[in-house]
């Protein structure tokens, strides 16, 4: 914004403007303060020259602010004309309106455009005048023949378009001067060789054969009377006959409608300079030179320039034609480059072609309209953007123009003009803008606002400017001559002598008006600074409001204002820089404590007392006991979307700064900080464990780095699970049944021992009988015992 105020505000200060007039002709910014009091000591009339709110903002009223704006009025605004071909009451040309509005006033002030619109409408059945200048050199000879039927046969095509129709002829062929044509008796009666048994009429510049007439037959008449002539060179002497043409207007009869000239040749053309090499030095005087119908003064002018030409057929408003043979085309449409609103048409070797030729180039040329303005006073400038069929929009040079326009359509125009200066005297200026081709025009008057109006009320030789030495407008002295200083009080004799240079100083030892000013009539006028806001003052100069303590960067830390290198302090605000706030309400805890009970409010701004507690009110502990599962809920719901808060994370979890990373070697360790910070470690609703560290950095901002993955205990494997049930029972059942066979193993024997015992302690009957049955009784026996 500094910036701004640069560029900005630099351009009304270094103007230097001692009255009203002359700071309004600075830029369409610059404004004047009428107030007799708004000078401070030490500062000039210039300093009353400057942006508006920069005025404002140093004091000066809206008011009393001297800031004259442009304005447009239209003064004559009649509306196009909306005419038809077949309409029973005809209208005159002058009863035909192409262009509106027709005449305006501006009222410019330096540097501000004041902005209008044009619109042009093209007319159906509008009149044409056309006027067919004819090379009547020998080589024309054949195109001469054709030409004589063209008046009623060009009647009747062009009644197509209009019903107001005139038609004339002219020729020409050379400067009947050496070495141009041959100036030997015999020649100059019939310049045609013997040969061909000619008959040739003498050679002429130029010959108005027949004005403009609505009778074809009388055209057809003179044109059949007419010969061929002949010259020595190639080039013809056209711009001869096309500059008289143009300005004999009368002779010529010339209505005030569309003009055409149809220009038939089948060779080149002489400019200005050839006529060196007849003796002919004198430029061409652009005027009518026509007697009898025929140019008189080819042997006295030179031919005229290309330029030339072009300005007397645009002030003419004639729009031209070249109808000429292949040979010269290339010749032509460069010539045509230069002359606006002009067409190039290949003209037949015979000129048989001759009609179709000027149907096809007048609807080229009445297809488009160009804008063409008069001369602008020194220091106006104006553009132009066209707004166009189908909505195309021209800017720049194409904002002239408009093409492709048909009878009955309507295109309108976006003229900007400016001044960036006033003219001498401060005269009014009018201008002219015009459609090429056209004889209609837009005139416009330019006023100069080149004075305030408080100026008007002016008192000369007011006792309020040092005895009359001045005028007492807009609340200063405009000085007489030879008179300066705020109250005109000085002479400029007096101005550098050294008894007032002794008053411009502080003391001896100090510059004159400390270095910062100029000493004018014994009185300091202190130098002016490129910001607006910054300014010298006082009575030597020695003070300014720009050089006071800053606080962030900002002059009296923005609460307070700067007053000859001091800081005064807005309310509630104190200390060099204005940097120090007296309010409390800054250092109240959620306990309605003051720096909660634990530290003291200095400047607005808590200082912790205990070294525990951080942030702007000493409420946060990061290494107490508790501040893990304070801050549980919120880092889990921010780090992994689940937790008690996961559906008001973002309302009540935004406090604090998360960083993620990948293991927990990579969380910040207690040494490696220089505040307080707490490793904490939680169990989510799965019995997963997350890792975080939380830390309060520069006491306000909380910083929490978690590590992005959950350390969850492992699940159980089924399949050793189901493989060890199984493999259990299995084992059980073989212990089972070890057992068992083990308990019946020593069940058995214990009964054998015990059959063994009876049998060793028995007595048997040594003589007892044996018998099958008791052999089969002992078999049975020793099978049970096996």
């Amino acid at each position: 914004m500094y910036c701004f105020f640069l560029s900005e505000g630099s351009d009304c200060i270094k103007a230097n403007a001692q009255s009203c007039g002359e700071c309004i002709q600075v830029a369409e910014k610059c404004g004047w303060c009428t107030d007799t009091d708004f000078l401070k000591q030490g500062e000039s009339k210039s300093a009353r020259c400057d942006e508006l709110q920069s005025l404002i903002t140093k004091g000066c009223t809206k008011a009393k602010i001297e800031n004259p704006r442009g304005s447009t009025s239209i003064n004559k605004n009649k509306a196009v004309t909306n005419r038809k071909k077949d309409m029973v009451e005809k209208l005159k040309a002058d009863q035909i309106t192409q262009i509106q509005p027709q005449k305006l006033t501006l009222n410019l002030r330096s540097g501000e455009a004041q902005t209008f619109k044009l619109k042009f409408k093209r007319a159906e059945d509008y009149p044409i005048d056309l006027y067919y200048l004819m090379d009547l050199s020998f080589s024309m000879k054949d195109d001469l023949e054709n030409v004589k039927n063209l008046g009623t046969d060009l009647m009747r095509e062009m009644k197509e378009v209009t019903s107001d129709f005139k038609i004339g002829f002219g020729s020409f062929v050379e400067k009947t001067v050496m070495p141009y044509i041959s100036t030997t008796p015999a020649r100059l009666l019939n310049p045609c060789t013997s040969t061909n048994n000619d008959t040739c009429t003498s050679p002429f510049s130029y010959k108005n054969v027949l004005k403009l007439t609505e009778n074809g037959e009388e055209f057809n008449s003179l044109v059949s009377k007419q010969q061929i002539s002949g010259n020595l060179d190639s080039p013809e002497g056209g711009f001869d006959a096309i500059m008289q043409v143009a300005v004999c207007g009368d002779a010529i009869g010339w209505r005030n409608v569309t003009r055409l000239l149809v220009f038939s040749t089948d060779a080149g053309f002489h400019f200005a300079g050839d006529g060196k090499l007849g003796g002919i030095v004198l430029p061409n005087d652009g005027k009518c030179h026509l007697e009898n119908n025929m140019y008189t003064m080819s042997h006295y002018y030179d031919y005229p320039s290309i330029a030339h030409l072009v300005q007397k057929l645009s002030d003419n408003n004639i729009q031209t034609i070249f109808a000429v043979t292949e040979e010269f085309q290339p010749v032509y449409k460069e010539l045509k480059n230069l002359i606006p609103k002009s067409a190039v048409g290949t003209l037949s070797s015979n000129s048989s072609n001759v009609i179709k030729l000027i149907i096809d180039s007048y609807n080229s040329l009445s297809s488009e309209v160009i804008l063409e303005n008069g001369k602008l006073p020194e220091g106006v400038s104006i553009t132009y953007k066209s707004i166009c069929k189908n909505g195309w929009v021209g800017t720049g040079e194409n904002g002239r123009k408009c093409s492709n326009i048909s009878i009955g359509d309507e295109v309108s125009f976006e003229i900007a003009i400016k001044s960036e200066k006033c003219p001498p005297q401060g005269k009014s200026e009018t201008i002219t803008i015009k459609p090429l081709g056209f004889t209609e025009n837009v005139e416009i008057v330019l006023n100069f606002i080149c004075e305030c109006e408080c100026s008007k009320d002016g008192k000369p030789l007011s006792e309020m400017c040092h005895n009359g030495n001045g005028t007492f407008e807009c609340g200063a002295c405009r000085c007489n001559e030879g008179r300066i200083g705020r109250l005109c009080e000085c002479s400029t004799d007096e101005v550098r002598t050294d008894d007032l240079d002794a008053n411009c100083r502080k003391d001896n030892g100090t510059g004159i008006c400390s270095n910062n000013g100029d000493c004018v009539c014994g009185t300091c006028e202190c130098k002016k600074r490129e910001n607006p806001e910054e300014r010298y003052s006082g009575k030597f100069c020695e003070c300014d409001n720009f050089n006071c303590d800053r606080s962030s960067n900002k002059l009296c830390g923005g609460h307070g204002r700067c007053e000859c290198r001091v800081c005064i302090c807005d309310a509630n605000y104190t200390g060099s820089a204005c940097d120090c706030s007296l309010d409390t309400s800054t250092c109240l805890a959620a306990n309605k404590q003051i720096c909660n009970g634990r530290g003291t409010c200095e400047c607005g701004v808590c200082k912790c007392t205990n070294p525990k507690f951080q942030g702007p009110t000493c409420e946060i502990c990061p290494t107490c006991p508790g501040v893990c599962a304070e801050h549980k809920d919120c880092v889990q719901c921010r780090a992994f979307d689940t937790g008690e808060k996961k559906d008001t994370c973002e309302r009540d979890c935004s406090y604090f700064n998360l960083i993620r990373v990948k293991d927990r070697d990579k969380l910040p360790q207690p040494a490696d900080q220089s505040y307080p910070l707490s490793h904490c470690k939680e169990r989510d609703a799965n019995d997963c464990w997350f890792y975080y560290t939380y830390a309060v950095r520069n006491h306000t901002e909380r910083e929490v780095y978690v590590v992005d993955t959950l350390e969850c205990p492992a699940g159980p494997d089924i399949i050793p699970i189901v493989a060890g049930v199984v493999a259990g029972i299995v084992l059980i059942g073989l212990a089972l049944l070890l057992i068992w066979k083990l308990l019946m193993i020593i069940h058995d024997r214990r009964e054998f021992a015990k059959f063994e015992k009876e049998k060793m302690n028995a007595k048997w009957d040594t003589v007892r009988r044996i018998t099958p049955t008791n052999l089969l009784s002992e078999k049975n026996c020793k099978f049970a015992i096996q």
